[in-house]
């Protein structure tokens, strides 16, 4: 149930100029309201990038496994589009609602950031998970993994694939993909400044508009726009599913080997075959810590600076780092020997 609010104090402290500040710090910092303690299970309200995306659900059902421990509640709402723009409505929505938190994964960094701030102005915390939004918009950010270690490993996948010699490109999701963006731009730094890597040579990026098909079509494009094109690094769980089996009909996929980001039970055919890898973590238990943190932020039991402990139920403890980041644990490298013990 969402928590009550105080409004007779916040208008009190209003007339006298006073800024209330949220008793774990997780409140906004400027502005004259601010969330009571919750006192018991809260309401987190989620905003996926998309509805219908498998990976968002899968973040959902992780979160409801740790409300279901705690008797707390999700409200999953589901745009139709990956945009910024798209999320706005679901933030004001679940503001109308009342709910204690918003969890999101920002389909870019900035779009949405004036509606989470009222959010905030309302009393209602604000977490990210998957990409970031703002970091003034939000408390935590519940990372699957250091973003760094995310494109070095699949530059590194990349490099084993084809041994470091040849054409690749990236086929991203949109232009405005926080976390994509932020991979890309290290695997360009790496390419740049690593000589390990001096026989590769990074041909173009191009974006999969989080669609199916969209990523398909790109796939069979880049086959033919560069004949001496070897491999495709896709970062994007809709993305690397398609483009393997876009390939795979065209007889592309082995002369271009694929890595990326995907749930390994969708491409695991393509993995045991050794012309795909895939960089992955426990998707449930990315919304099981979203979930978490959005209660200890919620209940005043965590406050969101650096060093902070929180506390994820089954999962154990974490700390808060710099900018409010904490993160789930190191991604690993699906190959044919591992891709088996990976369930989704």
């Amino acid at each position: 149930m969402a928590t009550i609010r105080t409004t007779a104090l916040i208008a009190a402290l209003a007339l006298t100029g006073t800024v209330l500040a949220s008793c774990a710090g997780s409140g906004p910092a400027s502005t004259g309201a601010a969330p009571q303690c919750a006192q018991g299970p809260i309401t987190v309200g989620i905003i996926p990038k998309l509805g219908t995306d498998p990976y968002m659900t899968t973040v959902r059902d992780g979160a409801q496994r740790a409300a279901t421990e705690s008797g707390g509640k999700v409200i999953y709402t589901e745009p139709s589009e990956a945009t910024g723009a798209a999320q706005i409505p679901f933030v004001n929505q679940l503001v109308s609602q009342g709910v204690d938190v918003i969890a999101i994964s920002g389909s870019d960094l900035n779009s949405a950031s004036s509606a989470l701030q009222r959010a905030r102005e309302a009393g209602i915390d604000v977490i990210s998970f998957d990409s970031d939004v703002s970091a003034d918009a939000r408390s935590l950010f519940i990372n699957q993994a250091d973003s760094a270690e995310l494109g070095q490993k699949m530059l590194d996948s990349m490099a084993t694939l084809i041994d470091k010699k040849g054409q690749f490109a990236v086929l991203s999701s949109t232009q405005t993909a926080v976390n994509q963006n932020a991979w890309i731009a290290d695997m360009q730094k790496r390419l740049k400044s690593d000589p390990e890597f001096s026989g590769m040579e990074l041909v173009t990026v191009v974006y999969g508009e989080e669609k199916a098909d969209v990523n398909a079509q790109k796939a069979r494009e880049l086959a033919q726009t560069y004949p001496e094109l070897k491999g495709i690094i896709v970062p994007a769980g809709i993305g690397l599913p398609a483009a393997a089996e876009a390939l795979s009909q065209t007889g592309d996929l082995g002369r271009i080997k694929l890595t990326g980001l995907a749930p390994a039970t969708l491409i695991s055919s393509y993995i045991k075959s050794g012309n795909v890898q895939d960089i992955w973590w426990n998707v449930n238990d990315l919304g099981y810590l979203a979930f978490h943190a959005a209660t200890a932020l919620a209940t005043c039991k965590l406050d969101p600076k650096a060093g902070s402990i929180l506390k994820a139920g089954s999962l154990g403890d974490f700390t808060v780092g710099e900018s409010g980041v904490v993160i789930l644990g190191p991604a690993t490298v699906v190959t044919p020997q591992n891709v088996s013990s990976f369930k989704f």
